[in-house]
């Protein structure tokens, strides 16, 4: 169901005109704008990097390993749905996996900045995509998954998020969210993503279920890695944040394979039920019952 941000109320319009206050979201960029001003009020954050991203993502073993990741988990949890939102979605690298998964669901992507909805599009042609506000979600009892990766890390009120994310699912509904794992891996690479924190399991899984949901599954990845991950970022306390991003991008072929590898082996691992208790993030999974 669609629900009004101006006059908050639900309502069932073919289009996005509320038939109470007359309201319609306005657009940015070739598309339907829930928030442009937020867009334009960032804290810093760089939109070309999305560019970045999606010249990488595919490529890269990381990115690879967390979509794999996220692909078992969906199929384990919900084998079967039919309307799916993820927010957050940047370039879409996740989305398009997501539609490998659910071929004929209605997909929906959402995401802060319009300049990533370029590259989505480009990917995930049938999905529909709009500019939104993850604390402000214009749907009520509407998705039957809704997923968000590495993006509540971004988000002030990362609570008021949750609990939109709550509204917006239906009953019975799933969510699946990544976030950054451990205070003590904070290094100025989390500064230069302008995250807003990195969680404890416990953290999480409290606001979680505060918003209303029941948490079904809170396992770590980027397990095995950990101590290469920690030496990385020991070695990043003297170094220019922006420079050790390029240089995770920038990975060789040999040391790309060697960690793809190692990540292949965590993912059959954490598919024969293995949880691990530390790791670089965190993947949990709830419904709403």
């Amino acid at each position: 169901m669609k629900f009004c941000l101006a006059c908050q109320r639900p309502f069932t319009n073919t289009d996005w005109l509320c038939p109470a206050c007359g309201q319609a979201p306005s657009g940015r960029g070739g598309f339907m704008a829930f928030a442009p001003a937020l867009a334009e009020q960032n804290d810093g954050f760089n939109p070309d990097t999305f560019q970045r991203y999606a010249a990488v993502e595919a490529g890269h073993f990381w990115f690879i390993a967390r979509n794999a990741i996220l692909q078992d988990c969906m199929t384990r949890y919900f084998p079967v749905r039919q309307n799916i939102l993820e927010i957050g979605c940047g370039t879409g690298f996740v989305l398009a996996g997501t539609r490998r998964i659910y071929p004929d669901a209605a997909l929906s992507g959402s995401d802060i900045f319009t300049e990533g909805l370029e590259f989505a599009k480009q990917r995930v042609p049938t999905a529909t995509l709009f500019q939104m506000d993850a604390c402000a979600i214009p749907f009520r009892d509407e998705f039957d998954l809704i997923g968000s990766f590495d993006v509540l890390e971004h988000i002030e009120d990362d609570q008021a998020a949750l609990v939109q994310m709550y509204q917006a699912c239906q009953t019975g509904g799933g969510l699946i969210l990544t976030v950054p794992q451990h205070r003590w891996l904070w290094s100025s690479t989390d500064d230069y993503a302008h995250h807003k924190r990195r969680y404890t399991r416990a953290e999480l899984l409290e606001r979680v279920t505060r918003a209303g949901f029941k948490v079904e599954y809170a396992g770590s990845f980027v397990a095995l890695l950990l101590p290469v991950m920690l030496a990385s970022r020991l070695l990043q306390k003297s170094a220019d944040a922006a420079d050790q991003m390029d240089a995770g991008f920038k990975i060789g072929k040999l040391a790309n394979t060697l960690l793809g590898g190692v990540m292949k082996v965590e993912r059959w691992l954490i598919a024969c039920g293995i949880s691990f208790p530390l790791g670089g993030s965190l993947l949990l999974v709830a419904r709403k019952v």
